[in-house]
């Protein structure tokens, strides 16, 4: 039975993506003196007890939360250390609260979505076939059972994941989770319950300042000079541990921001407001000083202007990065690029992975000359559920790890370094069409163009505004010039498109007749008589009308 036909879904427009709204740089602390880090750890202990507390009281409030009782929760605050701590501290708790509601959100989609996808499975026959971008029945009557077993479960989860959100409630942990399970499994994790501890108890600290604009130096809690020298302002019950003047506490380490060094020195003396967070890397027994700042009105370069070079077309894949130079007209220019990534391992190498890779991309991308690099607006919130793909464990794997998300991250902020623009587009068809139109007609006999490479062309002629899909030429004796194919780029409503081709310089065949005289642009020449094409070309008169 033939599948019934289904119309193409709507292509979004592509659109310019935003860059980065802040920037954060970090530098270590080098030359701690035993005091220093004694007052450091006494100062993060003592502020990470008021910030749990806090968490705890905003976590109780829910959706009761109002301005009187977060008043009065940075009151309390105040009286055990200072009004600027105080506020950092309730600053950070409402984005921690933000953050699990979003979470809690987006935790209750994924299980609707899988209780939408067994039910439609179980209601087909057993064994019954899936149909383009639907899934089919199960294989067998024990899957079909066990499925229904796993639809109770996902829907009482469901229904306890509603209720809470309904009524406000969120778990949140200070320090995170995965340190908190890393407890029952330290044999596994090669720790000793003193390593495990003191890893749990820095990550619970809390030495964060936010900034403040017309202060000095852009921040009055944790202040850093133009020279490098820090100092911080002690919490009250421990302002007898200040070595300085107004109890502050002034590190023997400095710091230089070798990163971006300049743009920060201009903007703290300049006294406008600069974040900064103090925190302990445990494994390699080192403090860093991280800070951070907030961009504002950045100009936004118009699409039409990014198009005007061309752009590079880049597709992402599980383990490289395909990328082709297209120029503005959409015409592919040299030969593809590939930039390879491995994704296993620990959180710092991925990253330091993709990072490298989105380095060398740009780099050539720079060399090129173009203002643009072009990507898919990927989401796979839908496809990483097993539910919809069943026992393709080896496909889910792979959609899960394509890096869209870090990825995305990471190039907005590259980019906007290098002074290139992201365009970021719909990812319909860009595979399939770019297999079928591109993939073929781009392979040589000493290249072999991938379906990833083909792609990236794509992806690029719709950032570009250009069709994916290249004309089919019509029958040879429909063709406007008869000798040859109509260009592939031309729209429909194109002027001249159905004219006659211009003139190449130089023979097109052994016989240099076709291009010479007064007809040197006729392609319809006709010279099968015997005479010159200056005699005239053979012409068809039009039908009567009165036939």
């Amino acid at each position: 039975m033939a599948e019934p036909y289904r119309p193409l879904r709507a292509v979004a427009r592509p659109f310019v993506a935003g860059g980065p709204s802040g920037v954060s740089i970090r530098d270590r602390l080098k030359g701690l003196t035993p005091e220093d880090e004694r007052v450091l750890r006494l100062v993060g202990a003592h502020m990470g007890r008021l910030a749990c507390g806090d968490l705890a009281r905003r976590c109780r409030d829910g959706l009761e939360h109002a301005t009187d009782t977060w008043a009065a929760r940075k009151r309390g605050l105040t009286a055990q250390s200072s009004s600027r701590w105080a506020g950092s501290v309730t600053a950070g708790t409402h984005d921690q609260w933000g953050l699990s509601r979003r979470a809690q959100h987006a935790h209750l989609l994924s299980l609707d979505a899988a209780v939408r996808t067994i039910r439609h499975r179980l209601s087909l026959p057993i064994g019954e076939a899936g149909r383009r971008g639907e899934p089919g029945g199960y294989r067998s009557r024990h899957e079909w059972f066990v499925k229904t077993r796993r639809l109770a479960a996902l829907e009482d989860r469901y229904e306890l994941v509603r209720a809470e959100r309904e009524a406000g409630r969120v778990s949140v942990v200070r320090g995170g989770r995965k340190i908190l399970n890393t407890r029952h499994h330290l044999a596994a994790a090669g720790l000793s319950e003193d390593r495990w501890r003191e890893r749990w108890e820095s990550a619970r600290w809390f030495l964060t300042a936010d900034g403040e604009s017309g202060k000095r130096y852009g921040n009055e809690t944790i202040r850093v000079t133009p020279d490098g020298a820090v100092s911080i302002k002690l919490p009250t019950p421990l302002a007898d541990l200040a070595n300085a003047k107004h109890g502050r506490y002034v590190l023997a380490a400095t710091v230089g921001f070798p990163h971006r060094g300049q743009e920060w020195r201009d903007r703290i003396e300049a006294d406008r407001s600069v974040a900064y967070r103090i925190h302990l890397d445990v494994q390699r027994d080192r403090w860093y000083l991280d800070a951070s700042w907030t961009r504002k009105d950045l100009p936004v370069v118009p699409l039409e202007t990014l198009r005007a070079q061309g752009v590079v077309g880049v597709d992402t894949n599980a383990d490289h990065l395909a990328a082709w130079l297209l120029d503005r007209h959409g015409n592919p220019v040299g030969g593809p690029r590939r930039f390879d990534y491995d994704l296993t391992g620990t959180a710092t190498h991925r990253d330091a992975q993709l990072r490298h890779a989105l380095t060398r991309l740009l780099h050539w991308a720079k060399a090129t000359g173009i203002k643009a690099v072009a990507v898919e607006d990927l989401d796979f919130t839908d496809s990483r559920t097993r539910e919809k793909h069943g026992r393709k464990k080896r496909f889910r794997q792979l959609v899960s790890g394509i890096p869209t998300g870090r990825l995305r991250a990471r190039l907005l902020s590259m980019c906007a370094e290098a002074g290139l623009g992201v365009i970021a587009v719909d990812p319909a068809y860009t595979s399939r069409w770019g297999a079928e139109h591109w993939q073929k007609p781009l392979t040589t006999a000493n290249r072999r163009t991938s379906r990833h490479a083909a792609a990236s062309v794509a992806i690029g002629r719709r950032a570009l505004g250009h069709r994916i899909r290249r004309r089919t030429a019509p029958p040879r004796a429909h063709q406007s010039d008869v000798h040859g194919h109509r260009t592939a780029q031309a729209r429909p409503g194109d002027r001249g498109s159905e004219g006659n081709r211009p003139r190449i310089p130089g023979p097109r065949t052994r016989s240099v007749r076709a291009g010479r005289g007064r007809n040197a642009v006729d392609q319809n020449t006709q010279d099968r008589s015997g005479r010159s094409a200056e005699h005239g070309s053979w012409q068809q008169d039009s039908l009567p009308l009165s036939l």
